[in-house]
């Protein structure tokens, strides 16, 4: 777990990572968006996350998504915008998660990557909704 968070860190822009990214084949994942400008004003800090299963979603917005495990492109993926989560924290502790915004969009994210899912796997349209992601220098 502190090298998913560390993983995480390290990572410019990075909000999250699962231990599928990383080799490892377990069911953990860690979230903080609170660094970011979308997630500042609503989050939850950072969220170890083990075993985690999505109870409920509401509402739906098309965001765009980028990936550590795709680095070279970004694109438009639909999620819940309310989430309802269940998870053991690092601890092996029974938590629930509500959360929105951008946050439950990147618990999502990383929920996705534990079941071998990409969000290139989610995008509107592969026509549309797939970009060149833009070197920064």
């Amino acid at each position: 777990m502190a090298d998913l968070v560390d993983t995480m860190r390290a990572a410019p822009g990075s909000v999250g990572v699962a231990a599928p990214q990383v080799g490892v084949t377990l069911r953990v994942c860690v979230v903080d968006v609170s660094q970011h400008r979308l997630g500042k004003e609503q989050n939850h800090g950072l969220l170890v996350m083990i075993n985690p299963v999505l109870l409920s979603g509401a509402g739906a917005a098309i965001m765009r998504e980028g990936c550590m495990s795709v680095p070279d492109y970004t694109g438009d993926v639909q999620r819940y915008t309310e989430i309802e989560v269940a998870y053991l924290d690092e601890n092996g502790e029974k938590r629930m998660l509500c959360t929105a915004g951008f946050e439950a969009v990147a618990v999502q994210h990383e929920m996705d990557h534990l079941d071998g899912v990409l969000f290139l796997d989610r995008i509107v349209s592969l026509k549309t909704g797939l970009f060149r992601r833009k070197n920064y220098k």
